[in-house]
């Protein structure tokens, strides 16, 4: 399966050319134009790298990964900016990217980059999995799901409700608790979990997520 990159760029001649380049590469990338929908698309989807864009409408890059960051989602990212002093610099890996680049950037660079980061993370992913059985397994670092090497496209809630799940084995955990984890100061919707919720099951098992009124649902391996 093509890894997936989410793209973060404001400026349409230079996202069409990324777009197009990675998608030559075998990428799969999703592409948007400011930090307000790629918010929403990195809690909704599960992607293997970010490349963002520092300066963007309706925010910025800095402040888009730190609350991703916040929120315990570990994926890789790399900064894409025509900022260049050291401040900068230090301000980006302080908010949690992994790699940065400066604009103007040769799309050959970028490419060895992102081959770079996703080796990094297929090792450090690979060193803490939990065998669900049935060829399940789900690693923690990367909060990936496969099913016999192959990765099964998860939202990046649904991903956090699997993990929240594995973390919490055998207890039963109200909607309260489980809203606050996966929406945080966002409305939570409980038709969205129940969802999420049949997804997994059809995964793992219908009789290894059990509900109980008022108790709300636990995971039974």
């Amino acid at each position: 399966m093509a890894a997936k990159i989410l793209l973060v760029e404001d400026d349409p001649f230079l996202a069409e050319m990324v777009e197009e380049f990675l998608g030559e590469e075998g990428y799969d990338v999703c592409v948007c134009g400011n930090a307000k929908t790629a918010l929403q698309l990195a809690l909704e989807e599960s992607f293997d790298v970010w490349i963002l864009d520092i300066k963007l409408p309706s925010g910025d890059g800095f402040s888009l990964l730190q609350t991703l960051r916040k929120k315990g989602i570990a994926t890789p990212a790399i900064y894409t900016t025509s900022l260049g002093s050291i401040h900068d610099l230090q301000k980006g890996f302080e908010s949690g990217c992994d790699d940065y680049l400066r604009k103007p950037f040769e799309l050959k660079e970028l490419l060895l980059r992102i081959q770079k980061i996703l080796q990094a993370s297929f090792s450090t992913a690979h060193s803490l999995c939990e065998d669900l059985g049935n060829g399940l397994q789900f690693f923690y670092a990367k909060k990936a799901l496969f099913r016999d090497q192959q990765k099964i496209p998860l939202t990046g809630k649904e991903t956090d409700l699997l993990a929240l799940f594995l973390q919490n084995k055998n207890r039963f955990m109200s909607y309260e608790e489980i809203f606050a984890h996966l929406w945080g100061i966002e409305t939570p919707s409980e038709m969205s979990l129940r969802a999420y919720v049949k997804h997994l099951r059809a995964l793992l098992g219908k009789d290894k997520i059990t509900n109980h009124r008022g108790r709300g649902y636990c995971y039974e391996p």
